[in-house]
């Protein structure tokens, strides 16, 4: 077989340079000893999994802690998948959660380009070296060959696969492959495996540890038809040529760690370290499963920035997934930046981390609590912009009564701060009772329309927007006493029967027909922010419709 004379037949491209140009056009890193190089290389589909932000997190760690560089790769070999402005996606959802590269896509470096199809010279130029060492061949098998191998491994329990006995191109004669060339035949280029499967050996994993990995036989395509790489080829030409020291993905890539160990083998590159973390998973009933984009709207990074979640909050909730110990920290340095934090590859899971929304809202909330109403403004104001509607949007048009508003429902300067607020979406509608444009009252009440009517109609006549606070509930206590309430909580206790309830149901007539709702923070500070005006308007408008 005239290797040479194939190579050149096969991989028709001008472009094509001697391979030791492409080393000295991307040459090792200036970096200090230790300093690690990571990368995301994502689809771009459009779609971004908590996964793929759960992956950033740890690469972005890794490589800024230890002085190196985390750049972003768009792995888009796959043209059908492609969606429009999903490298944007991308971009954005990973910068609102604070993730940060240094080259990349769309972005400055000089490693790129940073998509995979801009590089397919260097693809062709790898291939057409391996098909001279004979590593590599034309595979000319239609997609009715391979279903035929598929249904006949399938029925008799083999290994699934282009393999051994099945690889029908592996041996064609140089005749048989130029008249199938000459006839048109498409072709596909693949990996002439020198692996065997009862041979293996142990690998260290970084986040797993010690595995056992069998050797790869299966003869993998590098180049498709159209001479577009496959994933696992561009990945370790791209990973080398890029100076990617270390590769931090999901588990269910450990299937093709065989085929990755020996195209680098056959490369001859440096083969980088690599951690297959496990999978974000969630309860489903009674059992764990992994959590799916098609069924959990929770799995999409839109989600959160949908529903106004801050981005520290998410963050700081990954990072109780990513390592063991960053719980503990979090209690000792509850003020502390997150980049502070030490992260180990070493503490993270071996088993699956379980997605818990209670938990995160939980931490949401302590977050949430800790910023100043301004903070908070600004906040809410950010994820309406882009988010809310109309008439939240006007909720910004006074940023005095809107301030006055965060104060009382945050807490703030009370000596135990409200942990009300979960999320920008959760938190704007919370507040629409201040606003009569989104005022929608439900006026339920635990006594008769009589009674209630009387306390409200009583309540009305005497309230005096300058009454304090001490002054204001005396009020409320006459309306009480005078609707045969009970104003004093022991003498209620001791003998409830007496009466119909006592000063605190009161409240909550007034509470449910000022704010319509039963809970609420201090009434007197709603009152006050209301003014006098409204609130007798919310007042009066509660009695005409009882």
């Amino acid at each position: 077989m005239d290797w040479n004379r194939l190579a050149d037949a096969l991989i028709q491209d001008d472009n094509v340079k001697a391979l030791e140009e492409y080393e000295k056009q991307y040459p090792e890193r200036a970096l200090e000893k230790g300093a690690q190089v990571t990368r995301l290389a994502p689809s771009p589909t459009g779609f971004m999994h908590i996964g793929n932000l759960y992956v950033a997190l740890a690469n972005e760690r890794i490589a800024h802690q230890s002085g190196g560089v985390f750049y972003l790769r768009i792995e888009d070999t796959d043209e059908k998948r492609k969606v429009e402005g999903a490298v944007e996606v991308i971009h954005k959802s990973l910068k609102y959660f604070g993730v940060k590269f240094d080259e990349g896509a769309d972005l400055c470096g000089e490693y790129g380009p940073y998509y995979q199809r801009q590089r397919a010279e260097i693809y062709h130029a790898y291939a057409k070296e391996l098909i001279r060492q004979g590593l590599a061949y034309p595979c000319f098998c239609t997609e009715e060959d391979l279903e035929k191998t598929r249904e006949y491994q399938t029925e008799n329990k083999l290994l699934p696969g282009y393999y051994g006995e099945f690889a029908k191109c592996r041996n064609l004669t140089e005749e048989e492959i130029y008249a199938n060339l000459a006839a048109g035949k498409k072709y596909v280029i693949r990996l002439r495996s020198q692996g065997d499967v009862n041979v293996k050996h142990t690998f260290r994993d970084e986040v797993k540890g010690e595995i056992t990995v069998t050797e790869n036989n299966q003869d993998v395509v590098i180049l498709k038809s159209d001479g577009i790489p496959t994933y696992h080829f561009a990945h370790a030409i791209d990973d080398h040529f890029m100076r990617t020291t270390l590769v931090i993905r999901g588990e269910e890539w450990l299937s093709s760690l065989p085929i990755h160990i020996e195209l680098f083998k056959v490369l001859g590159f440096r083969l980088p370290k690599y951690g297959h973390n496990c999978s974000i998973q969630k309860i489903g009933g009674e059992t764990r499963r992994k959590l799916s984009k098609r069924k959990d709207p929770e799995a999409s990074l839109n989600y959160y920035r949908e529903q106004g979640y801050h981005p520290e909050a998410v963050r700081t909730y990954m990072m109780t997934l990513l390592n063991s110990n960053f719980e503990e920290w979090l209690l000792k340095n509850p003020d502390t930046p997150l980049d502070e934090f030490k992260y180990s590859i070493g503490k993270m899971g071996k088993s699956g981390a379980l997605f818990d929304i209670v938990k995160l809202n939980d931490i949401s909330k302590t977050y949430m609590s800790k910023l100043s109403e301004t903070e908070m403004y600004d906040f809410l104001k950010t994820w309406v912009d882009e988010f809310g509607n109309d008439t939240q949007k006007a909720y910004f048009a006074d940023k005095e009564y809107l301030c006055k508003v965060l104060v009382l429902c945050m807490g703030v300067g009370s000596k135990k701060r409200r942990k009300d607020f979960i999320c920008a979406k959760q938190a704007v509608e919370m507040i629409a009772y201040f606003f009569d444009n989104s005022f929608a009252p439900v006026y339920e009440y635990r006594f008769d329309k009589a009674t209630v009517n009387s306390v409200l109609q009583g309540f009305a006549a005497i309230y005096d927007e300058a009454d304090d606070n001490s002054a204001w509930f005396d009020k409320v206590k006459k309306v009480a006493g005078d609707n045969g309430f009970a104003t004093d909580m022991k003498e209620y206790k001791a003998n409830p029967d007496a009466f119909p309830g006592n000063v605190s149901d009161v409240a909550e007539m007034l509470r449910i027909a000022t704010t319509g709702l039963s809970n609420t923070p201090d009434l007197w500070t709603i009152m006050q922010i209301l003014g006098k005006e409204r609130t007798l308007a919310r007042l009066s408008a509660a009695m005409i419709n009882l």
